[in-house]
């Protein structure tokens, strides 16, 4: 059974210059104890599409009418679309979803010990009283690898080191043990010895408390250490999505293989690296036909991409890819 099933999520923003479509017509399913990585370049609607699980888009959001994002709880299957009044989207935020996420200074206020924080958290979202919230969130904070937990719980934010910040604000995310994790680029600001650390605490934790993650991220060497499905997106629409290590090996779309052509070779550290011609274009400015056609090596002039959008077709079991099925690899 699903975890969460999105469908249809199509996602606008009403501004001076007219609607932007930032997310158009994506789904996706997440099992309990799975590990979904979406991937793409910034502007690619990653980002949109998380916090459309838990509503947290700006206010000038408009959501198509057909979109639905089901979440299902031990209660019962929640239609996240249909929730209006904040007390209801407790519920969601913070709840069965928390979210984490690039930069933790953003998530801690300033003037509020770390541990106070997370004390409020559980008094809203739990039946705890403040010493049993108090007990939690140091054990949270011991489980996440924090030392001297109780130290650090009557500290401010600002007194952490960036891996510290990035663990306590784990903590403070899995602390009401939700059903759901999102985890926006949460190892980007962090050095390569600390970003390791976390993403191994982020495997360990989805195998203790069998959650569900979605891992955004821009780095496809990152999804392919903690991820068991990938959804590559670029310009707010699914390119390819499949188990990520088969997506990886056989990659079926072009923008996916120039995302890993532009990673550097470990086995060839001189290699050049390889970038994707062009710059992503605006929102206003969207492509006809398959979005990412003007910026696609591959294409010859005249393609029938330039002015048709490609349907996800899958190209082997479980593995989809938003092109025509006359170009699946290896048909005749």
């Amino acid at each position: 059974m699903s975890l969460i099933d999105v469908k249809n999520l199509s996602v606008q923003f009403k501004t001076d210059e007219g609607l932007i479509t930032a997310v158009e017509d994506v789904s996706f399913s997440l099992a309990p104890g799975e590990v979904l990585g979406l991937v793409g370049e910034s502007g690619s609607g990653k980002s949109v599409t998380a916090k459309s699980m838990m509503k947290l888009n700006p206010p000038n959001a408009i959501y198509a009418p057909e979109c639905r994002i089901d979440l299902h709880l031990d209660s019962g299957p929640v239609d996240v679309m249909a929730l209006k009044r904040p007390r209801d989207m407790e519920i969601v935020r913070g709840g069965a979803i928390s979210m984490i996420f690039q930069e933790p200074m953003a998530s801690f206020a300033p003037a509020i010990t770390i541990g106070k924080q997370m004390v409020e958290q559980l008094l809203i979202h739990t039946d705890l009283n403040k010493k049993q919230a108090k007990d939690l969130s140091i054990e949270m904070l011991d489980r996440v690898g924090i030392l001297e937990p109780a130290t650090r719980f009557n500290q401010y934010a600002f007194e952490l080191s960036g891996g510290m910040r990035q663990r306590a604000m784990i903590a403070m995310a899995l602390s009401t043990k939700p059903k759901l994790l999102i985890a926006d680029e949460p190892t980007t600001a962090l050095d390569v010895t600390i970003q390791a650390q976390v993403l191994d605490l982020m495997k360990d934790l989805v195998a203790e408390f069998g959650m569900g993650i979605v891992f955004i991220t821009h780095d496809l060497s990152v999804v392919a250490q903690t991820a068991d499905r990938v959804a590559v997106m670029y310009l707010g629409r699914i390119m390819e999505s499949g188990p990520v290590r088969e997506v990886i090996r056989h990659p079926a779309h072009a923008y996916t293989r120039g995302l890993l052509n532009a990673l550097p070779k470990l086995d060839d550290l001189d290699a050049p690296l390889t970038p994707i011609p062009g710059d992503i274009p605006s929102p206003l400015e969207r492509p006809s036909g398959c979005v990412f056609h003007p910026r696609n090596p591959e294409l010859k002039p005249g393609s029938r991409y330039e002015t048709e959008r490609p349907p996800l077709t899958e190209v082997s079991p479980g593995h989809f890819a938003a092109i025509f099925p006359e170009d699946v690899p290896g048909q005749p």
